[in-house]
């Protein structure tokens, strides 16, 4: 071998762990932060919870004490079942919500890019934000929406103080701020359906209940578990718009499980506790998951 045959091999060689490293050296800086601000602190969580710890004192290891001082837990269970209900009742309504302005917006209309950046536009804001914005509008003594019942001559309703209006302000604020998200996924699965399926029904004179109900709606399919899953995910983490909005009253009738967490850990100290049931709400997350995709056999169309 001469050379210059030598010379190309090393430079090849060269470039070739170039390319074997690179696509680590992109993923690099998200694997660090998601070391560093998931997997760390979700494994301290978990040593935490075979604790009884208050943040002052030295933590002191009782074994699983705290998972058995949980199932005793009446609170814990009926906030797990009040959490339940509210993604049970908002994981729907974002998924219509979501889906139908997707199917809006997916056709060429005149000031499309307008309208999908106002649909959007509410998911950037701080979930605080979105709960003191709509307290503005549901206020008790000082929402707009109270304001405008007055001057039409009818009585002030308590949106915040009653238990059936506070949980619908909660569930219009969540949908409010979420749909938008989920819409933007919606027209991404939309955009993905070839065009051949729907020329084809065309041809063949289905209606557009028919097109949808046998082409849009299966073929969207792998889209539908994603914004199932993320949604349903989303309301078992809920906690800074209703923390904002409610307080979590009245009562604890909007009191959700990571609110009920944060009062475990922050307001009675007991960390080690919460980290616990902080284990047990990302178990029963795990399983909803986990059956919901095994339900949908993944997506498969």
């Amino acid at each position: 071998m001469s050379e210059g045959q030598r010379s190309n091999n090393r430079t090849l060689a060269r470039q070739n762990r170039k390319l074997v490293i690179a696509p680590y050296l992109f993923i690099l800086p998200n694997l660090l932060i998601f070391g560093i601000f998931i997997v760390f602190p979700s494994l301290l969580g978990l040593y935490y919870s075979f604790h009884v710890y208050d943040g002052l004192n030295p933590m002191k290891f009782n074994g699983l004490d705290n998972y058995i001082k949980i199932m005793g837990d009446q609170e814990f269970w009926s906030t797990i079942g009040r959490t339940g209900l509210y993604a049970a009742i908002v994981v729907p309504l974002i998924y219509a919500a979501a889906l139908g302005i997707a199917l809006l917006l997916a056709r060429e209309i005149r000031m499309r890019g307008f309208f999908r950046a106002i649909f959007y536009w509410p998911t950037m804001i701080s979930y605080i934000i979105v709960g003191l914005t709509w307290k503005w509008i549901f206020g008790d003594s000082f929402g707009i929406l109270n304001h405008l019942l007055t001057m039409a001559g009818g009585e002030p309703v308590g949106f915040l103080t009653s238990s059936f209006w506070a949980n619908t302000a909660v569930i219009v604020a969540t949908v409010w701020s979420r749909a938008g998200f989920f819409m933007v996924i919606f027209i991404a699965g939309l955009q993905a359906i070839p065009t051949d399926y729907y020329e084809a029904a065309r041809l063949d004179g289905a209606t557009g209940t028919k097109v949808f109900r046998y082409i849009t709606l299966p073929l969207l399919k792998p889209t539908s578990l994603l914004v199932v899953m993320l949604s349903l995910i989303d309301a078992f983490k809920a906690f800074p718009l209703m923390f904002a909005l409610t307080g979590g009253g009245p009562g604890k009738e909007t009191t959700y499980i990571v609110q009920y967490i944060y009062e475990i850990g922050f307001n009675r100290q007991e960390l080690g506790l919460a980290s616990a049931m902080s284990v047990m709400l990302f178990i029963l997350i795990g399983g909803f998951s986990a059956l919901q995709f095994r339900l949908s056999k993944g997506g498969a169309v």
